[in-house]
């Protein structure tokens, strides 16, 4: 690591990763970048918009505590899409409210080029002159069947509008990440969890439910989506302050 210049740090921010195979891809650019940028940079990680890890939440956490000054974060998405600019900026943005007060939080920027811009044509152009790779033909039968689980519980997570601008995404990566390294799908009386369109409750988002009560949680973060699976997925208790029940008047975020 350089220290001799400010401490300039940069996150590769990819959409999502549901394999080890793609998460060291991801480490190994970083590392090829870090390479190739050691004097501009003092460090290069990876992080992932949705489910993936570390989240750029988490990222963000690790460069702050490594003391960076600056970090740059380059979205991997060509070209890129004019939502997920306003997906990093309300994350970066939720980021900081919630951060630890006690210490500088480092300057954040974004570098991504627009959608038509020549780098974006020079890359296309470049890969339809390489040799493809043929797609193998469909397997001759189809797999045997596959087991019914004996998971209990489901938990959605709202992806309408209002919610994803409130931070569902993360509150979905979050949640998919916890539910690998926790093995949910077997612990206690098992889970699964799914995205679903407009819950309904949109006021309340970060909307999350969990059948089969069909406990309605709102405002859920990621510190919401720890506490709903140790007291409510793991040990059978409804997160009270998180929760609301229905009736028929309008409810107020809490």
């Amino acid at each position: 690591m350089n220290t001799s210049l400010p401490r300039h740090a940069a996150i590769l921010l990819a959409k999502a990763s549901i394999t080890g195979a793609s998460e060291r891809e991801m480490q190994e650019l970083a590392g090829r970048t870090q390479a190739a940028l050691g004097e501009r940079f003092s460090m290069v990680i990876h992080a992932f918009s949705e489910q993936g890890s570390p989240s750029l939440r988490e990222a963000l956490d690790l460069l702050t505590a490594q003391k960076a000054e600056e970090i740059t974060i380059v979205p991997l998405l060509l070209p890129m899409e004019p939502g997920f600019r306003s997906w990093i900026t309300g994350a970066v943005q939720r980021w900081r409210r919630g951060a630890n007060a006690t210490q500088p939080l480092p300057a954040v920027h974004l570098s991504a080029p627009p959608g038509d811009s020549l780098a974006v044509d020079a890359l296309v152009q470049d890969l339809l002159q390489q040799t493809p790779v043929a797609v193998d033909a469909p397997a001759a039968t189809l797999p045997a069947g596959s087991a019914v689980p004996q998971q209990l519980r489901r938990v959605l997570v709202c992806q309408g509008g209002p919610c994803n601008q409130a931070g569902a995404a993360q509150v979905w990566g979050h949640l998919r990440n916890a539910q690998k390294r926790l093995d949910l799908r077997n612990a206690g009386e098992g889970m699964m969890s799914a995205r679903t369109s407009c819950l309904g409750p949109c006021n309340l988002g970060p909307v999350v439910q969990v059948f089969p009560e069909g406990t309605w949680y709102g405002g859920v973060d990621e510190a919401g989506v720890d506490r709903i699976i140790a007291s409510h997925l793991l040990g059978g208790q409804v997160v009270a302050d998180l929760a609301y029940a229905p009736q028929p008047g309008k409810q107020m975020l809490r």
